[in-house]
Order: structure tokens, then sequence, then C-alpha cells
């Protein structure tokens, strides 16, 4: 048995699923999802990108919820199939459903993360192949704004469409606190700079003692949010997915920390 006892914040289908691939490893999951998952309206703006899909030279999707609410959109707004498209995945898990779909999927096999999805070279391919690229993200309200700016930076016009928001569940005040300390929790796993941001609102003034438990986050970015926070140790997964998070609690055992 690993002497890990994490507390894991993803949305709370995910979450469930993280903490029985750690428990197949001998690691205890308590689970605490920090992100609620809210789907938008649909809106004009979604049903005209569907409808003119094929304008794109890449559609890159950021997560499994976009993933999920953007393929239903394109089963409804889309008459003729998609051919020829790529489509671009920031991780496995979320490529997965697109390749369910049919879709001519690409995503990074190291690093699920903005810098691993813009060094693949199908995407750069896919850039170099137009004159003037336009690419299509699909995503919640907010994030991945480094994505685009490197994309524009290259010369590519990019369209946002923001298909979910984001929302910290209702928990009492200090049940954070309480939580960490009832399960003698000994690390925190959060999987965005959102999921962080939530962490910190509800951890509260108990903050300054979580914010000494060892911290697992998906991205440098993620890691320089944390640390200015306040964040004592930070341990940098590259990526947000079990195997990455894995690998990681492989390479920092809970006794070295």
């Amino acid at each position: 048995m690993s002497a890990w006892r994490l507390l894991l914040t993803r949305p709370a289908e995910d979450c469930a699923a993280l903490a029985q691939t750690l428990a197949e490893h001998g690691i205890t999951g308590s689970c605490m999802p920090l992100l609620g998952i809210e789907p938008l309206p649909e809106t004009a703006e979604q049903r005209i990108a569907f409808a003119e899909l094929q304008r794109y030279c890449a559609v890159i999707v950021v997560s499994k919820p976009a993933a999920r609410l953007g393929l239903a959109l394109l089963d409804r707004h889309r008459a003729e199939p998609v051919t020829g498209q790529p489509w671009f995945a920031v991780g496995a898990a979320t490529a997965a459903l697109l390749t369910e779909h049919g879709l001519s999927v690409h995503y990074p096999e190291r690093g699920d993360d903005s810098e691993a999805l813009l060094a693949l070279p199908a995407l750069q391919g896919a850039l170099a192949a137009e004159p003037a690229p336009q690419v299509l993200i699909l995503r919640g309200e907010g994030g991945r704004e480094f994505l685009g700016q490197c994309l524009r930076g290259q010369g590519a016009s990019v369209d946002y469409l923001p298909l979910y928001r984001r929302v910290l569940p209702p928990y009492p005040t200090g049940e954070l606190s309480r939580r960490v300390q009832a399960e003698r929790l000994n690390g925190l796993v959060v999987s965005s700079g959102q999921g962080f941001e939530h962490l910190l609102q509800l951890a509260g003034d108990d903050w300054p003692a979580l914010a000494r438990l060892p911290l697992f986050v998906p991205s440098p970015r993620v890691a320089e949010q944390a640390r200015a926070a306040g964040a004592q140790i930070v341990v940098d997964c590259r990526g947000a997915s079990a195997a990455a998070l894995l690998a990681a609690l492989e390479q920092f055992p809970a006794a070295a920390l």
C-alpha cells in the first residue's frame, strides 16, 4: 500500500474514475469535486459554428465536457459527415471520446497541456497547409487563453466556442479542512487553474495550513499559480491524466516530501 492519501478535486464522474484507478495501485483517494459542470444554453453562434465547421483547418477540444457537448451539437447541426478534417484533443481521454465518434483525432502522447498540443506536427501541418488558417477551440467559459495567443502568434484566426461553465459546488464553511483532518489526507490534487482557484476559495482562512501539504498540479502554469498563492510543495505532473499523476507519485514517494 502507498502512503499517499490524496484529496481529489475533479468533476464528480472523473473524480470517481480517478479514485478507482488509484485504488488499483494501492493509493487512497478521497473525492471532493471542486468543479461542477453546467452546460450553457445553446446559442446561434454554436449552431453556425457547427453548420460551417468545414471552414476550420483544425478543431481543438480542451476537455471531456467540451467533447461530450460538442459532439451533441455536431449531431444536431451538422448535415454532412465531417471527413478529412483534423480534430485535436489536449488529452488521451478527450481524444478517445472523439475517436469513438469517428473523427480523425490527434493528441500529444507525452503531456496533456497546451504546450504539448502546440508542438504536435499534425497541428503545425494543418496550420501550414492554409494561407489563412482558421481554428475553432471548444472549451468552457474562459481558460486556454495561452493556447489561443500562441496560435494567433503563428498567423491563425482563432474562434473560441464556450459550451459550459465551471462552478464550485456548495460545501459548508470549513468542510475542506475537516475532510483533510478526518481522513488524514497528506496530499492535494487539482486538474486545472480554475480547480486551484476553487480550492483556494473553499479553503478560506484554512489555506495557510493546507498550503503546507504537497500539491499535485497538471502544468507549469498552474504550478506557478499555486506557488504565487503560497503553496509550499508543488509537484508538476505535466498532465492531468491518471497516468501522469501516478508517474509523479512514483517519482515523489510520500515519505520523501
